[in-house]
């Protein structure tokens, strides 16, 4: 049986652990809130886009057609994990999504080239039977995204250009409400040619449709590019959003378990405090009565 001192520096342990584990709770909370306004920030700059590709559209030199590309060549996967711990079974869970879709899709090994954003997504999509050809950390702040992204689409350009890769796929975890997610697919490329004829379709907002000088076919290029680069940053800040609502969830599972285990241990020192106390009344009185004497 544990001493009362024993007892005692195991109800101090557990409640700094609390306290660790509060303080970690109120920082994903934080962290939640920041990458959704990130999110949130997006959508004025995509819309941007989208403006231009719809005078684009409606100026360009040739018909577009509605019969979307099949993607022959190989497809290229870049899945978003984590890099910090604490997050529950956020990387297992993506990692299972990927390799169900890839199955799905029937996109055989040899035809499928696969990005890791994150160090701890690596071992579960090992795991699953995925084998990993490149792998970036995730940035500990916004402000390192943009150059992140710019590698991932370097990447994805030298694979173009070396291996055929036509199709890109980005995987990611996209929060569904302030704890908890759900694994996402976003199809970037080839481009969804339906996106494109309901952009050149869509009714102009203001009252003259703008004109540009430059060339069409550079502007054009040039849009589909920030297209990207703004659907593979979202993929990522959602990510990190998720991973939060992840870490946020499992703080909160940890904090019940150690308020549970505070009180059971607070009960078993009041027993064994009272079982003490008991004790050393029975010595008292004892010892008196061994003297002779009386206890009133």
């Amino acid at each position: 049986m544990e001493s009362l001192e024993e007892l005692r520096a195991r109800i101090g342990t557990a409640e700094n652990l609390r306290s660790v584990v509060k303080t970690m709770k109120g920082l994903a909370a934080i962290s939640i809130r920041h990458f959704q306004d990130a999110v949130d920030s997006l959508a004025d700059y995509h819309r941007a886009i989208e403006l231009g590709l719809q005078v684009a559209l409606r100026h360009g030199p040739y018909e577009l057609s509605l019969e979307q590309p099949t993607g022959r060549g190989r497809v290229a996967a870049a899945v978003v994990g984590s890099d910090q711990s604490m997050c529950g079974q956020f990387n297992e869970h993506i990692a299972e999504h990927v390799a169900h879709d890839l199955a799905r899709l029937g996109v055989e090994r040899d035809r499928r080239v696969i990005l890791a954003i994150g160090l701890r997504v690596t071992f579960p999509l090992e795991l699953a039977g995925i084998q990993l050809d490149e792998v970036f950390s995730v940035p500990a702040s916004l402000s390192g995204l943009c150059p992140l992204v710019q590698d991932v689409l370097l990447q994805i350009d030298e694979w173009h250009e070396e291996l055929g890769v036509d199709s890109l796929l980005v995987y990611h975890n996209r929060p569904t409400s302030r704890a908890s997610y759900h694994p996402h697919t976003r199809h970037l490329l080839p481009v969804d040619v339906r996106w494109l004829a309901a952009l050149k379709e869509r009714e102009w907002e203001g009252r003259t449709l703008p004109i540009f000088t430059a060339d069409w076919g550079t502007l054009f290029s040039a849009l589909i590019r920030q297209h990207l680069l703004v659907s593979v940053y979202r993929s990522i800040v959602e990510s990190l959003a998720a991973e939060n609502a992840s870490r946020l969830a499992s703080m909160q599972a940890a904090e019940r378990n150690i308020e549970e285990r505070v009180q059971e241990l607070r009960s078993q020192f009041h027993r064994q405090r009272q079982v003490s106390i008991t004790a050393e009344l029975l010595d008292i009185v004892g010892g008196l009565e061994a003297l002779g004497g009386t206890v009133e």
